[in-house]
């Protein structure tokens, strides 16, 4: 199974971001990267999209995007991986483990529910900010054909806007696979 690009419901809110800003920018058509409210993504992704960035997440990476527990903890485990606890051995640490081996079956079933009620509002919320995601891109590709007279710095601005949504919509559609 391929790695999920959005782990968690925190991971998602940097999507909601840039569609709440691909909002104003269609509701002031004089708003620019200036008044934004996340013009170091903006600017990332400028330029990451005409280096070619590979995905969503990269792109905020490289805008200095927020970090999120996930991300950290991802990072710390990677980091860590090859550290090992020794915990040594005899009978009475055996027999912890074996008085405490219900209560951790009974709180690894609780883990799994949750886990899976987690799961499917992760799933949920994929499926309506892609749908989002979606037409917030094709409403600033229309503003793009329209506002042809517009400021270099609102075309900039737009241009962005549409890099950061086609990343979150290639890298949500591939979370759904």
């Amino acid at each position: 199974m391929a790695e999920k690009n959005f782990k968690s419901l925190d991971s998602l809110k940097n999507v909601e971001s840039v569609i709440n800003e691909a909002s104003e920018a269609l509701n002031d058509k004089k708003r620019t990267i200036v008044q934004s409210a996340i013009p170091d993504v903006l600017v990332g992704a400028l330029g990451a999209g005409i280096g070619g960035a590979g995905s969503f997440a990269a792109i905020i990476a490289l805008a200095g995007g927020p970090l999120t527990g996930g991300a950290i903890l991802h990072a710390l485990a990677v980091a860590g991986g090859g550290v090992a606890a020794v915990l040594g051995t005899g009978a009475a640490i055996t027999g912890i483990f074996v008085l405490a081996a219900p209560a951790v079956v009974l709180a690894a079933g609780g883990v799994g529910v949750s886990a899976a009620i987690k799961g499917k509002k992760l799933k949920e919320a994929k499926d309506r900010l892609l749908k989002l995601a979606i037409e917030k891109e094709h409403s600033i590709n229309v503003a793009l054909k329209q506002e042809v007279t517009a400021t270099k710095e609102r075309a900039d601005y737009l241009n962005s806007l549409n890099i950061l949504l086609q990343r979150a919509i290639q890298d949500l559609q591939a979370d759904m696979v």
